[in-house]
């Protein structure tokens, strides 16, 4: 398993009328923790799509919501990579605030995309490589 933890504070422009952060807003703290994810390995979501013409859709998402995340609130997001990728990639996220209560968790599934062929392709090699590390 691999996993990283990063963190975003909520902004206002995020917040619906009860100053909560707006449901639709989550997959966006998803996504900021599996691109600093990625970026943990050495790696960015820029250099897949433009050296390597890796894209990672997303196939599935999943949200589970227990407690609201306010205006102004630091949020933790942990995410994981449970399992080794083969043509696709899951990411588990957890937030948590600042006192440590889980507010939210997801699973996102993505597929490695080749952009030239407009085929799903296996895991590259050089994330495979970085990844296995840990398997």
């Amino acid at each position: 398993m691999y996993q990283h933890t990063t963190h975003r504070r909520v902004t206002y422009a995020e917040t619906d009328q009860m100053g909560y952060l707006y449901y639709g807003r989550y997959a966006e703290y998803y996504e900021v923790g599996r691109v600093e994810l990625i970026r943990s390995l050495g790696f960015s979501y820029r250099d897949l799509e433009t050296q390597h013409g890796i894209w990672l859709p997303v196939v599935s998402l999943e949200s589970r919501y227990l407690r609201p995340a306010r205006y102004d609130d630091l949020i933790t997001i942990k995410t994981e990579v449970r399992t080794l990728p083969d043509t696709h990639i899951t990411f588990h996220c957890a937030l948590h605030n600042e006192a440590g209560k889980l507010l939210n968790s997801g699973r996102i599934r993505l597929c490695f995309f080749e952009a030239a062929t407009k085929k799903v392709v296996p895991m590259p090699g050089f994330l495979a490589d970085a990844l296995s590390l840990y398997w």
